[in-house]
């Protein structure tokens, strides 16, 4: 199992939907979450990427230098950049960061957005082009001089002067739910991943892909994006959800859900119709809540509840096959140490922890600094008894 974090270059605060309790995303604020995914045993980060958002390419590479293990998940825009430039940009990444790359290919979902970047191409058309794109960029980054006479894309001896240090390129990583993104996902995507739908809708969705992808005489990983928010009881999890929306009234629902009912992104509509737009029956499974959804696009559903029972919806999404979980919590700095202390003991992680170094005796804690204390006192979480 791997487990990436996420990067909140567009606001991160304790509340949806206010200003209140808003925290400036600094560039020493993004250090410090890049540093706390970096030393507590993420596999690496998402970086967003959308005109709400800062750069992800800037952002990410401001981080390289102050990091050591932690990978990238950075976007590129078909349509938006040249296959050509997102090639020399994504191997210069790979070879400036030692291999820490992976690349997250976002088509797009909101036309006025990207009307505004100059693409005016149908839900359709952007995969056919992102094919396109997919077809040379894989063919440049694998050291191939690429011609190729698309609908879209004329491309005439492209070509990559610098390889990246992964081989033949950095993993490519997409979610998508529509059939003409499912059919992308199965011709050149490495991991294919979904919002965070009920198990059964997210089995049905590998289902397809997997089969598709078999069709092109491949295999597809699988990976799920979800919010998590993890407390040492059930109770205390389910107010931390209630209180993350105490500031969302009817109107901010109203006018979040209009602007996001624009998109022809059928993962936004599938996320939308979860919680139909009401603060009613937000538990869509057990311990899958889509109280995010209601004022925040993209991502909208949250696995709540004790260490235990969150890891154990974890593993029933792995029986799935999902191998990878990205993660996200506000504020995005204390929620990546507590989702590390509280979760990560009860999952058979990839990238286990570094052991803590201290100069301090162990154990470690507070205890320590008083000696009327045994160091050696333990007390069992009550979700673990």
């Amino acid at each position: 199992m791997q487990i990436l974090w996420f990067f909140p270059t567009h606001g991160d605060g304790r509340y949806l939907g206010t200003a209140y309790g808003g925290r400036a995303v600094t560039p020493e604020y993004l250090r410090q979450i890049a540093q706390a995914v970096d030393n507590l045993g993420y596999t690496g980060a998402l970086i967003p990427t959308g005109r709400s958002c800062e750069d992800a390419w800037i952002a990410a590479s401001s981080l390289i230098a102050v990091t050591k293990r932690m990978k990238f998940l950075v976007a590129i825009r078909p349509g938006i950049t040249s296959p050509g430039a997102a090639a020399r940009m994504a191997s210069t990444f790979d070879r400036m960061s030692n291999g820490r790359l992976l690349v997250n290919v976002v088509t797009g979902g909101d036309p006025v957005e990207l009307a505004g970047d100059g693409l005016h191409l149908s839900h359709d058309e952007r995969y056919d082009l992102t094919d396109e794109f997919l077809t040379v960029w894989r063919g440049i980054m694998s050291g191939e001089t690429v011609d190729l006479d698309g609908q879209h894309l004329q491309i005439k001896g492209g070509k990559l002067l610098f390889p990246p240090v992964q081989s033949p390129y950095p993993a490519l990583w997409f979610g998508g739910s529509s059939a003409a993104a499912k059919r992308v996902a199965a011709k050149h995507i490495d991991v294919y991943l979904t919002w965070g739908e009920p198990p059964d809708q997210v089995a049905q969705k590998i289902q397809e892909v997997r089969q598709l992808a078999a069709e092109q005489g491949r295999t597809v990983r699988f990976g799920i994006r979800l919010h998590v928010i993890v407390r040492e009881t059930e109770s205390e999890a389910w107010d931390a959800a209630n209180q993350l929306i105490k500031y969302v009234d009817e109107e901010a629902i109203a006018t979040a859900q209009q602007a996001f009912a624009r998109a022809d992104s059928e993962g936004q509509r599938r996320m939308s119709q979860l919680h139909g737009g009401s603060r009613e029956a937000l538990e869509i499974s057990p311990n899958l809540w889509a109280g995010v959804g209601l004022v925040r696009g993209g991502a909208g559903t949250a696995l709540v509840g004790d260490p235990d029972t969150v890891a154990q919806r974890m593993l029933e999404y792995t029986e799935l096959g999902i191998e990878t979980f990205i993660f996200s919590g506000y504020p995005h700095l204390e929620e990546a140490y507590r989702v590390a202390e509280l979760l990560f003991p009860r999952l058979p992680l990839e990238n286990q922890p570094a052991p803590l170094q201290t100069h301090i005796m162990s154990p470690f804690g507070e205890i320590v600094a008083n000696e009327n204390f045994p160091k050696q006192r333990q007390v069992t979480p009550a979700s673990a008894s």
